[in-house]
């Protein structure tokens, strides 16, 4: 079949050609696939055949700043305006050492297409387009692969790179594929140099399955099958990990959990949400149920010996700095992610009693996240069982009905009454300042009062009732 050629932007088509005239320009990488399956694609990597370094620059550097990646990589970035492209010359690469860098890298721009193709990672990224002619150049059979939803390796030298191996756990998810037989035996052979792999690394394999996945749990099944989840142990922990079968007939947690997560990404607010809140629901999902792995027991439950995890919310809240630090993850995202987890329970311990003053103290203990991410979580953890019984749970709903009508379901409340107002009435600054906001932020959680002036009027009270004490 003809292939429709790639629509590239109108600058990269004036670098193009005019690279045109000291090399052979050809789209390569990430950016063939995605048209290939039918995405806009956004990153264009451009590799230059049969030029040099320096000429390779003196062109680009007509049309906007350049950046040197470093001549012995043979890169150069040119910006235009918001946008930036690589130029590459093919290289051939010499692994020199352990680790992601361990390589020793040389242009040569002798090097024919199958040749530099040959030291990419999968084959669905191996894939070149020529501008010139609109001809796809598919040496590794990448087209095939992304046909049949396979993920395979390149070549033997894909082994000397452990980042590869995270690399198509992401992709896997973002593009629902399955890892092939023999990709999984070459990283399974791999296993051990995952220690070569610098932190900021894993993170960013990491935090692209979480914010882009479109089957989150392809991901965690080329982790399982390569054996690489035993390098995050709080993950590999779920894994036969027991569940009542009346409440999880689907079977142990991991299951459990790749469900929710396939869940999660179905929800429309998930989709909808920027990059970075989606990466951390998806991570408060994965985590939500870390902590059953240690207090999983059978003990009698309603009048019969059941599979029971009492308090897996609290120490599963526990696990979520541990796992997110061994990843490489931001601070804040333990920040976030860890009230979210101490609470998915909440519609099991609370659904008798949604009083206000419950909805206004969870909001309150959810900060920074809110009652709407507590919601999707909450949304994703019922629609990780089989069969869906999301219907015998009306509480996500009615929760949600109570915070709007609040209007706290995407911000906690903010105490009415600050310190300034304490100063204005006449207190004098110190320690005890700490216990009174305390106290009258709880009262208003509580509804003692509902805006400034009851709040004012609640101080007096309480500022009369100490002078009172203190007479």
């Amino acid at each position: 079949a003809v292939m429709q050629p790639i629509e590239i932007p109108d600058e990269l088509a004036r670098l193009i050609d005019a690279v045109k005239n000291t090399g052979r320009p050809y789209v390569v990488g990430g950016s063939v696939r995605d048209w290939l399956l039918g995405q806009t694609p956004h990153d264009f990597d451009i590799e230059v055949f049969g030029t040099d370094y320096e000429k390779l620059r003196n062109v680009l550097a007509k049309f906007g700043p350049t950046e040197v990646v470093g001549k012995s990589f043979g890169v150069v970035k040119v910006r235009i305006g918001e946008n930036e492209y690589d130029f590459a010359l093919p290289r051939r690469e010499r692994k020199t050492g352990s680790g992601h860098r361990g390589f020793e890298v040389e242009p040569d721009p002798s090097l024919t297409l199958a040749e530099a193709a040959a030291r990419r990672d999968f084959t669905i990224n191996a894939i070149a387009w020529d501008p010139l002619s609109g001809e796809f150049i598919d040496p590794t059979g990448g087209r095939a692969d992304l046909e049949r939803k396979c993920l395979r390796h390149v070549g033997p030298a894909f082994s000397e790179d452990p980042l590869r191996v995270l690399r198509g756990f992401q992709l896997a998810s973002r593009f629902d594929l399955t890892m092939a037989p023999e990709t999984i035996e070459l990283c399974r052979s791999i296993h051990a140099t995952f220690a070569e792999l610098p932190t900021e690394r894993i993170w960013h394999e990491w935090e692209k399955w979480a914010a882009q996945s479109i089957v989150p749990s392809r991901g965690i099944e080329v982790l399982e099958a390569t054996g690489w989840i035993e390098h995050f142990p709080q993950l590999a922990a779920l894994k036969d990990c027991p569940q009542d079968p009346e409440w999880h007939p689907e079977g142990d947690v991991l299951t459990h959990t790749k469900l929710c997560l396939d869940s999660l990404v179905r929800i429309p607010a998930w989709q909808k949400a920027s990059r970075n809140h989606r990466a951390l629901l998806t991570f408060a999902v994965l985590i939500h149920d870390f902590g059953k792995a240690v207090t999983t027991e059978v003990a009698e439950k309603r009048g019969r010996l059941r599979t029971i995890s009492p308090g897996h919310d609290k120490a599963g809240a526990e696990m979520v700095g541990p796992f997110l630090d061994s990843i490489g993850a931001p601070k804040a995202f333990a920040k976030f992610i860890r009230p979210l987890v101490r609470n998915h329970m909440i519609h099991i311990h609370a659904a008798d009693s949604l009083k206000p003053a419950t909805v206004r103290r969870l909001a309150a203990r959810l900060s920074p996240a809110t009652i709407e991410d507590l919601a999707i979580l909450m949304t994703a953890d019922l629609r990780g069982r089989r069969p869906n019984d999301f219907s015998k749970h009306p509480l996500v709903n009615t929760l949600l009905e109570a915070a709007r009508e609040m209007e706290i379901e995407k911000n906690a409340p903010k105490p009415l009454i600050l310190g300034r107002d304490l100063i204005d009435h006449g207190l004098e600054p110190g320690p005890h300042f700490g216990k009174i906001l305390k106290k009258l932020f709880e009262a208003q959680l509580e509804g003692d009062f509902t805006d400034k002036e009851e709040g004012l009027a609640y101080l007096d009270e309480l500022l009369r009732e100490r002078n009172e004490e203190n007479d």
